[in-house]
């Protein structure tokens, strides 16, 4: 994959009369926190954002796995849209809220699965559990790595009972490196970027552009690439991406942004 410097690649940026940025936030913006749960505001990054955001021929629109709450701590930024749990929850530039799903419906079996999730971590070390409201996710990654193996297998074989009680097709199950997470169907990040596409309509000549760093950034670059934008992906886990060219961190990652307002 070609670095992000590539000139072919600056030039449609620097072309552009209109760039619309989608910004995943943990290890694309910023380098992931001990626990996911911890919330540790960044004044560089956030002068960044907002010097983004302040700029008329720019629209900036963040898109994280992360509960909303976590994200409106994190960048406490306007005139920005900001889509938590995979874009299930967002806020708009002008401060609406919008929820992709309802929340009393998706709830109470999320509470019978975090029962089960309890039970089965309670009293191991390296496994954290998460609980974003909408969605529950399992950590691994600081547990051995066959505990985690088993551990995992076992917690899908959960949801599974989960999922066959589910006629209506409402939940889904994502996956990553010791990493499982269960949640609607709505929680998507290819979904997000559509219907934000859509329901919030800027300029015909917008270059759309996606930085992410992981499989449910890669899902949304193919919406990316349909509207004829650009995708970036950050870090080791995307090295065989569909993107268009690759960023090695986040430190380079706010390096190119701010090539991008120096355009």
């Amino acid at each position: 994959m070609i670095p992000c410097g590539n000139e072919r690649i600056m030039q449609r940026v620097r072309r552009a009369a209109h760039l619309w940025l989608f910004l995943d936030y943990d290890g694309t913006l910023a380098d992931f926190a001990a626990t996911p749960d911890e919330i540790l505001p960044d004044e560089e990054l956030i002068s960044l954002v907002t010097a983004l955001a302040e700029r008329p021929d720019i629209r900036v629109t963040i898109i994280s796995g992360r509960r909303l709450a976590h994200i409106q701590a994190l960048l406490p930024v306007s005139g920005i849209l900001k889509a938590g749990s995979y874009g299930l929850e967002m806020e708009t530039a002008n401060g609406d809220m919008v929820h992709q799903s309802e929340y009393e419906t998706i709830r109470p079996q999320l509470n019978k699965l975090k029962r089960e999730w309890s039970g089965l971590l309670s009293g191991r070390d390296g496994f954290y559990l998460e609980d974003k409201g909408w969605t529950l996710a399992i950590h691994a990654k600081d547990a051995g790595e066959e505990e985690a193996t088993d551990v995992l297998r076992e917690a899908r074989r959960q949801v599974r009972a989960l999922l066959d009680q589910d006629r209506d097709g409402l939940f889904r199950l994502l996956g990553g490196h010791r990493f499982l997470e269960c949640g609607p169907q709505t929680a998507d990040k290819k979904r997000a970027v559509e219907y934000i596409l859509v329901a919030y309509p800027w300029h015909e000549d917008v270059l759309v552009v996606y930085l992410g760093d992981d499989d449910k950034d890669e899902v949304a670059f193919t919406a990316v690439h349909r509207n004829g934008g650009l995708t970036r992906a950050v870090g080791d886990r995307l090295r065989n991406s569909s993107a268009d060219c690759w960023l090695p961190s986040p430190q380079a990652v706010r390096q190119w942004l701010q090539a991008v307002l120096d355009r």
